[in-house]
């Protein structure tokens, strides 16, 4: 890998990503023919280890995105043993009998989504950039301020350090430097909830069938994991509670809340609580600028969608960059917005759904239960609309 040299008053790089998860490392890969410089915080996660025991922070990976990241090499070079299929969903109401079941052979389709784990994606991003070795990784960073020149963004770090660039795309996570330096206004707030995580060991086969239960403002979801093993993500106002709660205790907890679906159930690993949050910015680009994953936009866990959505970022950016005629700079912003408007009304409609549905069924009135359970019950008997929403959930 080439040494990285300071720059001043120069442009070395075409695109400079700050920010390594997954929306960043998958640009960072993706933006083939390019100069690339990727700064981030820190250099690569450790990857499992076979035999391991599976993380409790996982993704349900979209077959799009999962055909992206085999383009790029990366999905090849998981472990297959550590990914398991979703090939079903049933989603519960909070009333008797509400249910909705989205299957993917009824849609004519392999397969929903994967459930991969977070950390064995990142490191697998990591490897392929490491391995390509076009893109200058500059690791461990902290930025200190992003300025614009004519004709370039100039991008200071805490160590000196300055990266000439004709973009820079943030992929820097819900509290973006690079989104402030721009002065890209972002909208927003804390829902009163965290996501509590956890694996368990399940009496009852899973038969890839995700599940999930709205239970009047939480969100309890089991996800199908390799093996009799289930992965956690109970969306709740009371995760303190739920953390201080003892092996067995949680488990019988978590046996109850899913009415024992699965049978009785044993965990596997320590649980963990990430608060969640809402966050719109009110563009995706400024001159120079672009922002990809949680820098532009935080949707609720519930559809399992946020990491999809920076991929698809990552996917949509990348093309438009391959795609701009001969000699553009990429930092132009009248390129920038085709990024901008292609993305738009996907975000758009995935942030609307996500959050009138935690909106709906967070909702104690009579009235509105029974709509929104009377809701799934008619989504449930209109094979069109299912089929309309699985294909556009699986992009």
């Amino acid at each position: 890998m080439a040494n990285f040299n300071p720059v001043s008053g120069s442009t070395p790089f075409d695109l400079v990503i700050v920010g390594a998860g997954l929306a960043g490392l998958a640009l960072a890969r993706a933006a083939r023919g390019l100069r690339i410089a990727l700064v981030a915080q820190q250099r690569a996660p450790a990857a499992p280890q076979p035999g391991e025991e599976i993380d409790a922070r996982v993704y349900a990976i979209t077959p799009g995105n999962a055909a992206f990241l085999s383009g790029l090499g990366v999905w090849p070079a998981l472990d297959p043993e550590r990914i398991a299929p979703v090939r079903a969903m049933r989603v519960f109401g909070d009333g008797p009998g509400a249910a909705l079941e989205f299957d993917a052979y009824r849609a004519g389709a392999g397969e929903l989504a994967w459930i991969v784990e977070d950390r064995a994606l990142q490191a697998a991003l990591w490897r392929a950039l490491e391995m390509d070795g076009s893109v200058q990784i500059v690791a461990p960073a902290q930025c200190e301020s992003l300025e614009f020149a004519t004709g370039e963004a100039r991008l200071r770090l805490r160590d000196g350090r300055t990266l000439g660039a004709r973009l820079v795309v943030g992929a820097d996570g819900a509290r973006s430097f690079v989104r402030e330096q721009a002065g890209i206004a972002a909208a927003g707030g804390a829902y009163a909830q965290s996501a509590v995580v956890a694996n368990f060991a399940c009496e009852r086969p899973h038969r890839g069938v995700a599940l999930q239960w709205f239970q009047g403002g939480p969100v309890l979801a089991l996800l199908p994991l390799p093996g009799e093993r289930v992965s956690m993500v109970w969306s709740t106002g009371e995760a303190e509670r739920v953390l201080a709660l003892d092996e067995q205790a949680l488990s019988r907890e978590v046996g109850r809340a899913s009415g024992h679906a699965l049978g009785e159930l044993r965990l596997l690993c320590a649980p963990r609580a990430f608060p969640l949050q809402r966050l719109a910015a009110r563009r995706m680009v400024a001159p120079r600028v672009a922002l990809a994953g949680d820098a532009a936009h935080v949707v609720h866990p519930l559809a399992g969608q946020g990491a999809n959505l920076g991929l698809q970022d990552a996917r949509e950016l990348a093309a438009v960059l391959a795609a701009r005629e001969p000699q553009r700079d990429p930092g132009d912003l009248r390129l920038l917005r085709r990024y901008e408007r292609a993305r738009a009304a996907g975000i758009l409609a995935m942030d609307t759904t996500v959050h009138g549905l935690y909106r709906l069924f967070a909702s104690g009135a009579q009235p509105i239960a029974r709509l929104r359970n009377g809701g799934l019950n008619l989504t449930d008997r209109s094979p069109v609309l299912k089929n309309l929403l699985i294909r556009q959930a699986m992009n």
